[in-house]
C-alpha cells in the first residue's frame, strides 16, 4: 500500500510539473512582477502538498528586499522549500537552466545562473547581484556550494558575499532541516549526496511518511566592517545556532 501511495503521489507530482510549465507559456506574460513571485509561491506550496510534505516556518521571513538569504544546503526540494516559505530568486549553477521542465521553472522563477568553474563569470554573478539588490530584490544562495548530510553544516564560500557588501545590503541566515513531525526527529530521506542518485531521493521521500520541512529564518544583518570571509564565518555560525532545536534529533 505504501509503495502504491508513493506512485500516486509521484503521479500528481509530474502533473504539477506540468501544470507549472503550462502556467509560464500561458499565464506568466500577462502578471506582473509581483503576481509571478506569488504564482510561484503558491505553486511551491502545492508541490509539498502533493508530496506529503508539511511545511513549518521559524521566524520572520524578509517582508521585501533587498536582502541576501543565506542557508544550508540538503536536498534537491531545497529551493522548493525556500519558494514557499517566501520567493526569491536563487543563484545556481548554469547546468539546471538546461534541464528540461526544471529550466523552464528555474528561469520563470527569476533565477540568477553561474558558471561555478569560471572565476570571470563568478564577477559577472557578483556584479549582477549587486544590481538586483540596489534594486530591492530578495536574492538566496546556499553558501555551501554543495548538498550536504543535514546533520552538519560545511564552511560557506565567501565569494558571493562581495555583492551585498557591495550593494550595503543585508544577510539574512536561514536554517533548513527534514524531519518527521511525529516524532521530532531528523529526517535523512530527502538528502541527495555521496552515491544517491536523483531518483533514489525522489523516492525515499515519496515513500517516508510524516515529513516535515523547517524553514528557520534568522535576523538580518550587515557586514558592518567585516570582510566577507569573516562575514562567512559568521553566516555559518548562525544557521547552526539556528538549527540547534531542541526538537531537532539526530
Amino acid at each position: 500500500m505504501k509503495q502504491l501511495a508513493a506512485l500516486g503521489r509521484l503521479l500528481r507530482v509530474m502533473l504539477h510539473l506540468l501544470q507549472g510549465v503550462w502556467i509560464i507559456r500561458r499565464a506568466f506574460p500577462k502578471l506582473s512582477p509581483t503576481e509571478r513571485e506569488e504564482r510561484v509561491q503558491a505553486w511551491a506550496r502545492a508541490m509539498l502538498a502533493h508530496l506529503a510534505i508539511k511545511l513549518v516556518v521559524n521566524g520572520q521571513p524578509p517582508l521585501a528586499g533587498p536582502v541576501l538569504l543565506v542557508s544550508n544546503h540538503i536536498s534537491w526540494l531545497d529551493i522548493v522549500v525556500m519558494h514557499a516559505a517566501r520567493h526569491c530568486r536563487f543563484v545556481s549553477k548554469a547546468d539546471i537552466q538546461r534541464w528540461p521542465v526544471v529550466g523552464t521553472l528555474a528561469d520563470a522563477a527569476g533565477t540568477l545562473y553561474i558558471e561555478r568553474e569560471s572565476r570571470r563569470d563568478a564577477l559577472r554573478v557578483v556584479h549582477h547581484m549587486a544590481e538586483r539588490l540596489q534594486a530591492g530584490d530578495v536574492l538566496a544562495v546556499f553558501p555551501e556550494g554543495t548538498t550536504g548530510d543535514g546533520a552538519h553544516v560545511m564552511p560557506f564560500h565567501a565569494n558571493l558575499l562581495q555583492a551585498p557588501i557591495s550593494a550595503q545590503a543585508p544577510v539574512q541566515p536561514v536554517a533548513l532541516h527534514f524531519a518527521d513531525c511525529v516524532t521530532g526527529a531528523m529526517s535523512f530521506a530527502p538528502c541527495y549526496i555521496g552515491d544517491d542518485t536523483l531518483l533514489q531521493s525522489v523516492w525515499r521521500t515519496l515513500t517516508t511518511p510524516n515529513l516535515e520541512a523547517v524553514v528557520s529564518f534568522g535576523v538580518p544583518q550587515q557586514a558592518d566592517g567585516r570582510d566577507r570571509r569573516t562575514w562567512a564565518a559568521d553566516l555559518r555560525t548562525a544557521v547552526i545556532d539556528l538549527r540547534a532545536d531542541p526538537r531537532l534529533r539526530v
